[in-house]
């Protein structure tokens, strides 16, 4: 009984951060890149798997920690941890391609101060066991890096007529510039949100 219990709660943990509790759809964060680096659909993907790495890494160091580290200087460690793996990730990057590390430019180094990441430090991974902090880093890494996918498929596809930089369109198709500038961003995110909440609305309803 308790096991199953156990195992009911563990899916759950993971599952949340896909849909229930998005990082982005629902809890509106990591805004910054989210509307930066999903002009294209391998940006955003790789943006998205960059921060899911980072989270999962540190949510096991600081699960694996949470007991030696003073309450007095914890939120200068945690710090101090996700940007050991964010310094990690930018050189794998640049040794992977060149052309998508410049492309990400900054956002890369910015992967430190994403609010997601330091939340699920301070309120999952301090508290709870590594297993349990693996489960919540992989439902919230997948999730933000679904909704960054999400965002940079349909910019690039009404930006550009393409997806991972293959065409889709006919030759011919006008493409809509306005979605691979800033503004487009914006755009998107809006109506991915209306779609969300509607989507969430009328399950709740029902």
């Amino acid at each position: 009984m308790s096991s199953d219990k156990q195992k009911v709660t563990s899916t759950d943990e993971f599952i949340k951060g896909l849909w229930r509790d998005n990082p982005v759809f629902v809890q509106v964060l990591g805004m910054c890149p989210t509307l930066a680096v999903t002009n294209t659909a391998e940006n955003a993907f790789a943006m998205g798997l960059a921060t899911a790495f980072v989270l999962l890494m540190s949510n096991i160091l600081v699960s694996l920690l949470r007991n030696f580290v003073p309450k007095q200087v914890r939120i200068a460690s945690y710090i101090l941890i996700i940007a050991t793996f964010v310094t990690v990730t930018d050189y794998a990057i640049q040794a992977i391609s060149v052309e998508l590390h410049k492309s990400l430019g900054a956002f890369i180094s910015l992967i430190v101060v994403n609010c997601l990441i330091l939340s699920r430090a301070e309120a999952f991974a301090s508290k709870n066991t590594v297993g349990r902090s693996i489960l919540d880093a992989l439902g919230m890494g997948l999730g933000f890096t679904f909704a960054l996918f999400c965002l940079g498929a349909v910019r690039e596809i009404l930006g550009n007529g393409s997806i991972f930089n293959m065409p889709i369109f006919p030759e011919g198709y006008q493409s809509w510039i306005v979605m691979i500038l800033p503004a487009g961003g914006f755009f998107t995110l809006a109506a991915w949100l209306l779609v969300i909440n509607k989507v969430q609305t009328r399950k709740a309803k029902s």
